[in-house]
C-alpha cells in the first residue's frame, strides 16, 4: 500500500533541489557580488506554492492533524508535530525576508534569509524523513494510512489544477541546472 508519507518524502526531493539551487546562488553573490533576481523570484514562486501551498499544506492540514489526535498521540513516545509546525512558521519568514530584500536590493538581508531558510529546511526535511514519518507509519493503522492518503490526494487535486504540480517539478529541474 502506498503511504502518504512516502509521497510526502518523494516531494521533499524535489524541494531539496532548489535548496541546493539556492545554496550556490548565494555562493555566486558572495563571490560575484551581484543578485539574480530572476533566479530568486523563480525559487520564490517554487517555495510558496509547491513546497508551502502544495506540500506543508498536506502535512498541516491533514497528517500532523492526525498525529495530535488523542488516541494517535498517546501511542508516540514524543510527538514533534508543533515543532515541525514551528519551523513551517519560521520558514514563512525567512521566505518574506528574501522578497523584501530583493525589493530592497539588499544583498546582505537576502543571503542571510535565504542561508537561514536553506539551512533550516535541510535540518527540517532530515528530521521529518527519518523522525516524524517513520514515527507516524509505526502509530497510524493502515486504515487510517488510507484515509490520510485519499485526503492527501483530493488535497492535491483542489490545491493544483492539472499540470500544475509537474509545472512546479520542472522549475525544480530548472532552479537546480542554473
Amino acid at each position: 500500500m502506498e503511504k502518504a508519507t512516502t509521497i510526502l518524502s518523494e516531494e521533499h526531493k524535489h524541494i531539496l533541489k532548489v535548496i541546493d539551487s539556492i545554496t550556490k546562488e548565494c555562493e555566486k553573490i558572495e563571490n560575484e557580488n551581484n543578485i539574480n533576481k530572476e533566479f530568486f523570484n523563480k525559487a520564490i514562486d517554487f517555495i510558496k506554492n509547491y513546497a508551502d501551498k502544495f506540500h506543508h499544506v498536506k502535512e498541516e492540514n491533514i497528517l500532523f492533524k492526525e498525529l495530535c489526535k488523542e488516541e494517535v498521540e498517546g501511542k508516540m513516545h514524543c510527538n514533534p508535530t508543533q515543532q515541525m509546525l514551528h519551523e513551517h512558521t519560521i520558514g514563512r519568514e525567512f521566505v518574506k525576508g528574501m522578497i523584501q530584500s530583493l525589493e530592497e536590493n539588499n544583498k546582505k538581508k537576502l543571503l542571510e534569509n535565504a542561508i537561514g531558510y536553506t539551512n533550516l529546511l535541510q535540518d527540517h526535511i532530515f528530521k521529518e524523513d527519518n523522525i516524524l514519518y517513520p514515527m507516524a507509519d509505526e502509530v497510524l493503522t493502515e486504515e487510517k494510512q488510507e484515509e490520510i492518503l485519499v485526503a492527501c490526494e483530493k488535497a492535491e487535486k483542489e490545491l493544483f489544477e492539472k499540470g500544475t504540480k509537474e509545472k512546479y517539478i520542472e522549475l525544480a529541474e530548472e532552479l537546480s541546472k542554473k
